[in-house]
């Protein structure tokens, strides 16, 4: 289950997306889906974790990109997977996992 502060970031950002208008609003549904789920403290299974671990992978270079930290796109879909806390918390997760300490 993701942690508080994880949910909060998640929930900044959908509150930052219904904001925006519409051209200017990030992500696939994919993306909203995790970030309701994240915002709602849904459990999440290992593989649902794995994906996180792999969008922060790819889209750590947006943080380069105009307007990080105030409303671009790749800000609003960074928030709604959780933040860096999020990254964080995904990356024990599955370092718990591979140590066998949580199950998968």
């Amino acid at each position: 289950m993701p942690p508080k502060e994880v949910a909060e970031r998640a929930s900044v950002g959908l509150e930052l997306r219904r904001s925006m208008p519409k051209s200017k609003r990030c992500c696939t549904p994919v993306g909203i889906r995790r970030a309701v789920q994240l915002s709602n403290r849904q459990p999440m299974s290992i593989d649902t974790v794995r994906r996180m671990v792999s969008y922060f992978e790819r889209h750590e270079v947006d943080k380069k990109g105009k307007r990080w930290g105030i409303d671009s796109k790749g800000y609003q879909a960074w928030l709604l997977w959780g933040d860096d806390i999020g990254w964080e918390w995904a990356q024990q997760v599955i370092e718990d996992v591979e140590a066998g300490s949580l199950a998968a």
